[in-house]
């Protein structure tokens, strides 16, 4: 069974920077795709950024493409996201996704193709 557990949500002042981790387990195919996304109160969950086993290349939206940076450590089972100059509109409930098989490497980021979410963790940016 898939499990993604997250950890490293904190309040953090704008301008400061965060690292969100996320202990990936249970895939069984071949190939798999992990990422982050977020969702703040009252607003659709936004996709940030993923990276597939099957090229390892990571993608990330345009919101966050230039300050967050994805990376895996595959020796820990770990993905981690660092967030970097964080701004008033970054505060959330970041969730660390999963989707098995992926054939593909990631393009883009939609709600409907992560089979497996973490519980969330909550990033707060004071001003």
């Amino acid at each position: 069974q898939v499990q993604l557990v997250e950890s490293g949500g904190a309040m953090v002042q704008a301008g400061g920077s965060l690292r969100l981790s996320c202990v990936v387990s249970g895939f069984t195919r071949e190939t798999y795709a992990v990422g982050w996304f977020r969702q703040a109160p009252g607003k659709e969950r936004e996709g940030l950024s993923c990276i597939s086993t099957a090229d390892n290349k990571a993608f990330y939206e345009d919101s966050v493409k230039d300050r967050f940076t994805l990376f895996r450590d595959d020796r820990n089972h770990a993905l981690y996201l660092q967030m970097n100059n964080l701004k008033p509109e970054d505060p959330a409930v970041y969730y660390c996704v999963g989707t098995e098989p992926a054939n593909y490497g990631c393009a883009g980021m939609y709600v409907h193709e992560y089979d497996y979410w973490g519980q969330g963790t909550q990033v707060t940016v004071s001003s």
